[in-house]
């Protein structure tokens, strides 16, 4: 039965519509419910939360980076793009933050400016060290790699091969060997002969010059046979000594020709054991260099990669050490017919967005790099980067 208008008076009209109000608000949100469960955590988890973003600045964060290819690149417009700067996008998209990036140099003054309060969060290839972890604070890692090692692909020159060889310490010791013997074979020889024999004989110095020649003679097969020892213990020594050169000079032949074309086969490096033998080189203010101080290998420092692969290049280093993912994306792009990375990779690293000591949005970020490293897009950047499918 319709009801007259006048038999509504203005509260019961004021109840009625109050009313209505609370049952159509009622059914929404039984309808928003109902459609975040079917469609799943995925909505929920793009969701910006509010208490995330109450632990940030409320302005526009500022961001430090540097350019470190494939992880941070700058364009010539001066666009940024990398994995590590998609990452930190899909962060603050997650987050709902607001941001602008400025640039550092190097990685030591990013870590610098980051650790005084320039910079909110520090995105590029970071590596998380103990000494870095005592200035500012790290998130969770979100990339583990290496160090790696570029050579030349040219072959080594051989002359440079047999100095090298001829004044390494293994080649002196064994030629200082030949040498001691030679010397005492020669004075047992004079001490047998001097008396007996006129080619030994005579004043100390003629006599022990001629022994030691004798002997030099005897261990290189170089003798004429005009002269010899002609007593019982001098020609029995001689025996011995003639035998026992031959074998000796054989041995350390072999041995000299083998290391020549061992290393003309597979170069000059073939892992870290072969470092502090050789030339190195890495990049300044790079964790790098603290491994290699620990390893006691000597080297030279390069304010760019770019510039130490062209070291190794022109064969003024033979080694050049970095981080593997780094330096293999450079080889790739700039020096693929000249340069190769070796197939190891030795202490490993992790890579980690930086911010400064205590401040409170570090758990947010913590779990937006958590989530954003476990999504499928994550793959993909990677594979579209590295290559690499994880």
């Amino acid at each position: 039965m319709a009801v007259p208008l006048t038999a509504l008076n203005a509260s019961g009209g004021n109840e009625w519509l109050r009313g209505a109000l609370r049952y159509i608000r009622g059914a929404l949100i039984v309808l928003a419910a109902f459609g975040a469960t079917a469609i799943g955590g995925d909505v929920y988890g793009q969701v910006p939360q509010q208490a995330d973003r109450e632990d940030f600045p409320q302005r526009e964060l500022v961001i430090g980076t540097k350019e470190a290819p494939p992880f941070a690149m700058k364009d010539a417009e001066g666009n940024w793009s990398g994995i590590s700067i998609d990452l930190w996008r899909e962060v603050a998209q997650r987050l709902g933050l607001k941001f602008r990036l400025a640039e550092e140099p190097n990685v030591q003054k990013l870590i610098e400016a980051t650790s005084r309060g320039d910079y909110d969060v520090s995105v590029a290839a970071i590596t998380i060290t103990a000494e870095r972890e005592r200035s500012v604070d790290f998130s969770q890692p979100f990339y583990d790699t290496g160090l790696g090692i570029a050579v030349s692909v040219n072959s080594v020159s051989v002359w440079r091969e047999i100095i090298r060889t001829m004044i390494s310490a293994g080649f002196l010791q064994a030629a200082g060997a030949l040498i001691g013997i030679s010397l005492l074979v020669g004075a047992l020889v004079w001490l047998f002969e001097r008396r007996h024999n006129e080619d030994f004989g005579g004043p100390l110095g003629r006599g022990l010059g001629a022994s030691i020649w004798w002997s030099a003679e005897a261990m290189t097969q170089a003798s004429t046979g005009h002269r010899g020892p002609i007593t019982i213990a001098g020609r029995a020594l001689a025996i011995i000594w003639m035998v026992v050169s031959i074998i000796t000079i054989a041995v350390f032949t072999a041995s000299v020709t083998s290391a020549l074309t061992t290393r003309q086969m597979r170069g000059l490096v073939n892992g870290v054991e072969d470092l502090p033998g050789v030339r190195v080189g890495t990049l300044a203010n790079s964790a790098t260099i603290g491994f290699l101080d620990g390893e006691r290998i000597k080297h030279r420092t390069f304010s760019q990669a770019a510039d130490g692969l062209k070291a190794l290049e022109a064969g003024s280093i033979d080694a050049f050490v970095y981080d593997k993912a780094l330096l293999a994306w450079t080889v790739e792009q700039h020096f693929s017919s000249t340069v190769q990375v070796l197939d190891v990779d030795f202490e490993p690293q992790s890579y980690g967005l930086a911010m400064p000591l205590g401040r409170p949005y570090r758990k947010a970020i913590d779990v937006a790099v958590l989530q954003a490293i476990h999504d499928q897009r994550w793959k993909r950047t990677l594979f579209q980067y590295l290559g690499e499918k994880r």
